[in-house]
């Protein structure tokens, strides 16, 4: 089956001529071009409607065009909608202040604002590179291999993927990608670490759950070795794991969370936000960002966060979530073998590398869903999600399935 979604009309085939003459070529052609959006719902220029389950790759946490989001993004821009970080502005401080009470941060927590989640693991790494030790000896950083972390050079350098890697090294020194085992863990683990990051989903792997009691050794290896323990919940924050954050389904608590996607529900924003000793590790002019904390990113993170508390969208992560796996696992399609993730981030291993073509002949249909590779299926909704959207989902990707099969 084709990868390439095949239109005749005049609107699809004049934009994709003036996409591929306007855009930088680091990007594959867009697959549609989409005007608007409603609920789980978007619409093409050519006026088609799509079921929108991936979400802008688990961004749009309150689906598309919610009144709330609208609402505060409207009013704010018409006060204030940058100043830089030369000056604060009460939404900013609300965010910061809502970002400690729901990780977890608490009192000792703090909040640097930037604008991306690879943003907010450059702010990390640079938080690792302080964490120098007595004599300065915590030069390494430990990474995982197939983990995904940006593609700036410092969250390139971190991402355990080699083939993205390649064309752009030298990358920064000191950063080591080990196997996602205990074992691996424990030999390279000392005091010469500085820091471990870990997502404790890999997302772009295909939602990829890490081991049995992975998180909580490598928290314990971290605080015997004076290591920071940083988890990138880029993918999985914000009540996607079906808590605010996947971390919060076990005991370990974090040194560093590094966020972004769904705290602002489309408009651009990322954060770093420390925890305990780790709070008083950057100085004055040690990092900053023109745009980062912007009144109407922080102004539009209140909202979205705020909606999600009032309408009890974590809990619904949580109960869709199931009823999202119980609908995979009941389709009888010889293409499934497994079913990973929590919440609303779904992963479906496939027993043939045809990942792209499901995802193409879902699109086909009128759905939306993504392959991050060859053998996985990526399921990412947003958390407004409710039975009607989860019927529609059940009946258009079992089709896909059937067609590739």
């Amino acid at each position: 089956m084709t990868t390439e979604i095949t239109t005749s009309t005049n609107a699809t085939d004049n934009w994709r001529g003036r996409f591929a003459d306007a855009m930088m070529g680091s990007l594959a052609p867009p697959l549609l071009m989409f005007e608007r959006g409603e609920g789980c719902y978007v619409w093409d220029v050519d006026g088609r409607r799509y079921l929108d389950f991936l979400a802008g790759i688990a961004v749009n946490a309150l689906g598309h065009a919610h009144p709330v989001l609208v609402e505060a993004v409207s009013r704010q821009v018409g006060t204030l909608a940058h100043v830089s970080n030369y000056f604060a502005s009460p939404p900013q401080l609300e965010l910061a202040e809502r970002l400690r009470r729901i990780t977890g941060a608490g009192d000792r927590g703090r909040v640097f604002f930037c604008n991306s989640g690879a943003e907010s693991i450059e702010a990390a790494i640079k938080l690792a590179r302080l964490n120098r030790g007595e004599s300065g000896r915590r030069r390494r950083i430990i990474s995982l291999v197939n983990s995904f972390h940006g593609r700036t050079m410092g969250s390139l350098s971190l991402t355990g993927k080699a083939a993205l890697r390649e064309d752009f090294e030298p990358l920064l020194p000191g950063i080591e990608h080990i196997e996602t085992t205990i074992e691996a863990l424990e030999k390279a683990m000392d005091d010469t670490v500085a820091a471990i990051f870990i997502e404790p989903i890999k997302g772009e792997a295909g939602v990829i759950d890490l081991p049995a009691g992975f998180l909580e050794r490598a928290r314990e290896l971290a605080t015997e070795h004076g290591a920071l323990l940083i988890l990138d919940e880029i993918q999985t924050g914000v009540g996607r794991s079906g808590t605010w954050f996947a971390f919060q389904q076990t005991d370990v608590v974090p040194d560093a969370l590094c966020l972004a996607k769904g705290i602002a529900g489309g408009v651009p924003i990322g954060a770093l936000v420390t925890f305990g000793a780790a709070s008083d590790l950057f100085r004055p002019g040690q990092h900053g960002s023109t745009f980062g904390g912007n009144p109407l990113a922080t102004a539009a993170g209140n909202a979205v966060l705020g909606e999600i508390e009032r309408a009890g969208l974590i809990e619904n992560a949580q109960s869709r979530g199931e009823q999202l796996r119980e609908i995979v696992t009941g389709i009888d399609s010889p293409l499934i073998d497994e079913v990973r993730g929590q919440g609303v981030l779904v992963g479906i291993g496939l027993t043939r590398p045809v990942g792209h073509e499901v995802a193409t002949a879902a699109l086909e249909l009128g759905l939306i869903i993504n392959a991050p590779n060859d053998h996985s299926i990526r399921i990412a909704p947003p958390l407004i999600v409710g039975d009607a959207e989860l019927a529609e989902f059940r009946t258009l990707f079992t089709k896909a399935l059937e067609a590739v099969a």
